[in-house]
């Protein structure tokens, strides 16, 4: 049952980000972020109220807000990204970058232990994050939407840093700040750009990407009480293989020899690092 929900929770999620990416190229990205984001909102909250929380404090509250802030601009900077780039190179470079740097983090500051595995994922990332950015095509630069995916990787690791430090028995809650904060982050910026007008198949796009973002979130969360954590992290963080399969098959995007292997040591070092 873990293994399932912890499949169920990559694909929603690298069905989120095709779906907010669609959405992107026709709307700011912030304003699919605020969209999405409100529907977590709303999804999360109502979780949380059956989820147990024997301990929720302050502190933890406030570590899922702080978080919020990296979740938010982390989605804006991904959905950049996907705007002006391939779909099937700025989502796995954007996830490199979200896990190796929590790594670094981890090591530098927390003084976390790591296994020759986590290492060997860490050296592995730069020859990934080299050969994904220097390959060629025929209709966008060799580096189309690679530094807002790097950008979205470092916000995604506060995201993760952050949330890691909020106590589990403060249940759901944390999350839900987390959502809410987010959409405090990039509402100025949405509101602003596109004063929310949109056509009905844009709105769809992003609201399906924030369910499903909400969705997969559940799923893992769900997943790691019925299955070892470290086993449900390797499978949910395959999530970017969806969003690849659906750039190469549905939106026809090419890859050369370069990017190709560039992807399989990106998978590489999120599998190694997550282990």
């Amino acid at each position: 049952m873990g293994v399932a929900l912890a499949l169920a929770s990559a694909l929603c999620f690298g069905l989120s980000d095709f779906a907010a990416g669609l959405a992107a190229r026709r709307l700011h990205s912030a304003a699919v972020v605020l969209i999405g984001q409100l529907c977590g909102v709303v999804l999360v909250s109502v979780l949380a109220l059956f989820v147990a929380a024997p301990n929720l404090t302050p502190v933890a509250v406030g570590w899922g807000a702080f978080s919020g802030i990296g979740t938010g601009l982390g989605a804006a900077f991904l959905f950049q990204a996907m705007k002006v780039g391939r779909f099937s190179l700025v989502v796995p470079l954007s996830d490199v970058a979200g896990v190796a740097i929590p790594v670094v983090i981890g090591v530098a500051l927390l003084h976390d232990r790591l296994g020759w595995w986590a290492w060997a994922g860490c050296v592995i990332a730069v020859p990934a994050i080299w050969l994904i950015t220097s390959g060629r095509g025929a209709r966008t630069t060799p580096t189309a939407g690679a530094g807002w995916a790097l950008l979205s990787g470092a916000a995604f690791a506060l995201q993760y840093v952050a949330l890691a430090r909020a106590d589990a028995a403060a249940g759901l809650w944390p999350l839900a700040m987390n959502r809410l904060v987010a959409v405090l982050t990039v509402a100025p910026i949405a509101v602003r750009r596109e004063r929310l007008r949109m056509s009905r198949r844009t709105a769809l796009l992003a609201i399906g990407s924030g369910i499903l973002g909400t969705s997969a979130i559940a799923a893992f969360m769900i997943a790691t009480r019925a299955q070892a954590l470290s086993v449900a992290v390797v499978l949910t963080s395959l999530y970017p293989a969806v969003t690849v399969l659906l750039g190469l098959t549905v939106l026809r995007e090419r890859l050369t020899r370069r990017q190709a292997v560039g992807l399989v040591c990106a998978a590489a070092t999120v599998v190694l690092v997550s282990l």
